[in-house]
């Protein structure tokens, strides 16, 4: 509702003034109904990859005659192998596993519906015949009679190349996966094209499968214990945290370059996969080691402000004990996220599922895409970025909104009812607009820097062109650097609307000029702040890298262990990321919600500061500290352009 008074009136010349908390309408409705367009046009391609996609195959899977396995089948004209009765053969086992070869643009791979797969390996075609007629399940294509299985000059043909590997049953998909690492690798790796990298990616990964799940439990575990430590941080803790930064960096680096040396002298080192071990154990040692000498100096410079990054955390910790359910807000974020991305994928499939049966050489089935498929493909991609970021932002608005709330409250012993329920209603009735304009600005860059480095791989292997690689390089760069300022851009925004009310791009242009106008204050501070919540990150990264190498090393010379590592270090730093960003959301919604305070407010008994004692007195010693405090004393916190606005007493 607009606010009345003339309190908040200003004159036409006048700059704007901020309202905490008074002024509320729905803001960027436009983008909210293109935004609703858009989601018509994603209903409609998921509608039609039910109706044209099948289903049936994706998820029951088919056989390579047309024969959708765990059903009774139409037949395929021209296909004399299709539309039989697959009612018990809910299996799909594929022939030659371990061997799949790719013609052309076709996968040359035989496919059959069975009733079970085989869980042993099987050495002979004596061995594929007896496990015939115990189980009932058919390895060799239909038309070979089990009989005939040892007797039929063709059985070599069609029957699965031996030995056929044990395999198990794929939850949810009933496809029959190869169990031994490299026939599983191999499997999946030809399946994707991608036969020399993938292949290897897949072996170390399934050879190291029960070190990887641990290294992820793991990373969790040390997520929960920092952010427990940030949650009661002290100076003693945070000298501890910094120690152990320092030490955990150190020790791997160390471990990085005696694994080298070690590597380097071992004379029995003659597989490849030792070779590669080598080579990626010094990428590692060089950059972990580059990365400790830049974080060693930034923390010897940045030292004196420990105190106050303590200081500044307890402040934090307070607005998070006001709703302290905001630490659960990463979870139901997650959650949220997981199931659009599980229906993304699913639709995903379905399209590619859609296309019409095409009859190929020996009888087998496939299935031609239909026409217009491709369009559709970049607009669900589209939706993948779009929908992602909107529920990213919707978590960073709700935990503004909380902090707002919380903060513009003047009666300190009475704390606002259900920060976090009524920061969610104004956002679900004032706000979602602004959301989704902010949330689209993300996909704008990502997207074309996706497009970039695509064509920069793509120049890779050519001798020529080394020109247009270097700038691709550097559009990439530039990407990065602009798609870093939007999200540090659209948070600020984000509060600035939950403060103000306004729109997006009013917001973000207010926010960024009353910071830079206040930045003296407390930028250093919260700089240090979150350089402090991204150690945090690091450390558990580095102690769970230290974990993967100690685990891996033991088994050097049967896995590629380089890559599943560098996995399980992304994967940490993504969990690490995920708990700790509520800290960092609080901290840079505080920080501008304490000049918005300058902004509307003299510290006088007439327009007495929303923020505690606590608050104000940190905020005094960190200007001792920068040395920007004016003679005037209090008036150095006086708004500059004397458009101060009477506070709303709650």
């Amino acid at each position: 509702m607009p606010c009345s008074g003339a309190e908040y009136m200003v004159s036409a010349g006048a700059p704007r003034e901020w309202r905490p908390q008074i002024y509320r309408k729905r803001t960027d409705t436009a983008w909210l109904f293109l935004f609703f367009l858009f989601w018509t046009g994603l209903v409609f391609i998921m509608g039609y990859s039910v109706v044209a996609g099948a289903a049936g195959r994706l998820i029951f899977g088919y056989d390579s005659f047309g024969n959708v396995c765990g059903k009774k089948n139409s037949p395929v004209e021209g296909a004399p192998l299709s539309g039989q009765d697959m009612t018990l053969k809910k299996h799909v086992f594929f022939m030659n596993s371990c061997n799949l070869e790719v013609k052309g643009v076709r996968l040359d791979r035989t496919a059959l519906c069975v009733s079970s797969c085989p869980e042993e390996q099987l050495d002979s075609l004596e061995e594929v015949q007896l496990f015939a007629n115990t189980s009932g399940s058919f390895l060799c294509v239909y038309s070979l009679n089990s009989f005939n299985y040892t007797h039929s000059p063709k059985a070599d043909s069609l029957c699965p190349r031996l030995p056929v590997p044990p395999s198990k049953s794929f939850p949810l998909f009933n496809r029959c996966i190869p169990q031994t690492p490299e026939c599983y690798s191999l499997f999946a790796s030809v399946l994707i094209n991608d036969v020399d990298t993938l292949h290897r990616i897949l072996s170390g990964i399934m050879s190291g499968r029960d070190t990887v799940l641990g290294l992820c439990v793991l990373a969790l575990a040390l997520s929960l214990a920092v952010m427990f430590t940030f949650r009661f941080i002290t100076t003693l803790l945070v000298h501890i945290f910094i120690s152990l930064i320092i030490l955990g960096l150190s020790f791997v680096c160390g471990v990085l370059w005696w694994l080298y040396y070690d590597y380097t002298n071992d004379l029995s080192i003659e597989l490849d996969t030792e070779r590669e071990n080598m080579k990626c154990v010094l990428g590692f040692a060089i950059v972990s080691t580059v990365i400790t000498a830049v974080l060693l100096v930034l923390i010897f410079v940045l030292r004196k402000r420990i105190k106050l990054t303590v200081e500044l955390f307890q402040i934090t910790n307070k607005a998070i004990s006001s709703a302290p359910f905001l630490l659960f807000q990463p979870l139901w974020t997650f959650t949220i996220l997981i199931f659009f991305w599980v229906l993304w994928v699913a639709v995903l499939l379905s399209l590619g599922t859609a296309g019409t049966a095409q009859v190929m050489e020996g009888g087998q089935v496939e299935y031609k895409p239909l026409s217009g498929i491709r369009y559709m493909w970049w607009y669900h991609l589209i939706g993948l970025f779009w929908t992602s970021e909107f529920i990213l932002a919707c978590q960073q608005m709700t935990i503004a909104g909380a902090v707002v709330t919380c903060y513009f409250n003047r009666s300190q012993n009475d704390p606002p009812d259900r920060p976090i329920l009524s920061s969610l209603s104004i956002l679900f009735f004032y706000h979602q607009g602004t959301v989704v304009k902010g949330s689209f600005l993300i996909p704008v860059v990502q997207i074309p820097r996706i497009i970039v480095m695509y064509m920069h791989n793509a120049l890779k292997e050519q001798q020529h062109g080394a020109l247009l690689r270097y700038l691709f390089r550097c559009c990439c760069g530039c990407f990065w650097c602009l798609d870093k300022y939007l999200l540090h851009l659209n948070q600020n925004a984000y509060t600035a609307t939950a403060i103000n009310g306004t729109d997006f791009c009013t917001s973000a242009k207010d926010a960024v000029k009353i910071l830079s106008k206040n930045s003296s204050h407390l930028k250093s501070i919260n700089c240090f702040g979150d350089f402090i919540i991204f150690l945090g990150k690091v450390l558990v990264v580095c102690f769970t890298v230290f974990g993967g190498l100690m685990a891996f090393n033991y088994n050097r010379a049967f896995q590629v262990w380089a890559v599943p590592l560098l996995l399980v270090a992304f994967f940490a730093y993504l969990v690490a990321h995920s708990f700790l960003s509520v800290f960092e959301t609080v901290l840079h919604a505080l920080f501008l919600c304490f000049t918005v305070d300058l902004e509307t407010n003299d510290g006088s008994s007439e327009k007495p500061y929303f923020m505690d004692q606590e608050f104000l007195s940190f905020v005094k010693r960190s200007n001792k500290l920068n040395n920007v405090r004016a003679p005037q004393g209090k008036d150095s916190l006086r708004n500059e352009e004397g458009t101060e606005l009477q506070a709303v007493v709650q």
